[in-house]
């Protein structure tokens, strides 16, 4: 259940953030070749393919609340909320279409085009296949970086502080007696 939480978070702050900006894009009307540029570029980069998981999502998320109050109908309970997403499935295009016109009265044609390009190209592409994990790898070592810093930091600090202070407080809350920083114990 704790997944659903996030995701009805998540999809909260996206449908807020779709309707503020469908608004706004509205009070713009773009051309169909601009649309039509702007579909190319969000294909490209699968700007909505995170979409796809909303609607199946909200469905289990429906049928696991009606068969908890109803356990005796979940053969009635998971066909008709299945029929009932299908027949929503068409509407699916809608989110696409506002996809398009935001991206089309954000970018420029030729920066859609660029866009397109450059995500469809070999590169673009293994950017967006390989680009989380070497942030991911990256974030890990500035962690890493982060702590080899603030000990470092901390110890130099209290060398230097510790004639004029005296006793300046360790890594752990500790006062140090000789002025060099202690790791905590684990």
């Amino acid at each position: 259940m704790i997944k659903f939480a996030g995701f009805g978070r998540t999809l909260a702050a996206t449908l807020i953030v779709s309707a503020s900006l469908a608004g706004a894009a509205a009070a713009q009307d773009v051309t169909d070749e601009q649309i039509k540029t702007a579909r190319s570029a969000i294909d490209a980069i699968g700007a909505t393919n995170g979409f796809d998981n909303i609607l199946p999502g909200l469905a289990v998320r429906i049928k696991s609340t009606l068969v908890q109050a109803s356990p005796n109908h979940e053969t009635e309970i998971n066909v008709t909320v299945d029929e009932q997403a299908l027949a929503l499935a068409p509407r699916r295009a809608d989110l696409e279409r506002e996809a398009a016109a935001i991206y089309a009265k954000t970018f420029t044609q030729d920066e859609l085009k660029a866009i397109a390009d450059f995500y469809s190209s070999p590169v673009g592409k293994k950017l967006l296949s390989d680009g989380p994990i070497a942030t991911r790898e990256v974030m890990k070592a500035a962690e890493i970086w982060a702590v080899g810093v603030d000990r470092d930091l901390r110890a130099e600090s209290a060398k230097k502080l510790n004639p004029i202070l005296g006793s300046v407080p360790a890594t752990d809350g500790a006062a140090t007696e000789g002025g060099e920083a202690q790791q905590p114990q684990q």
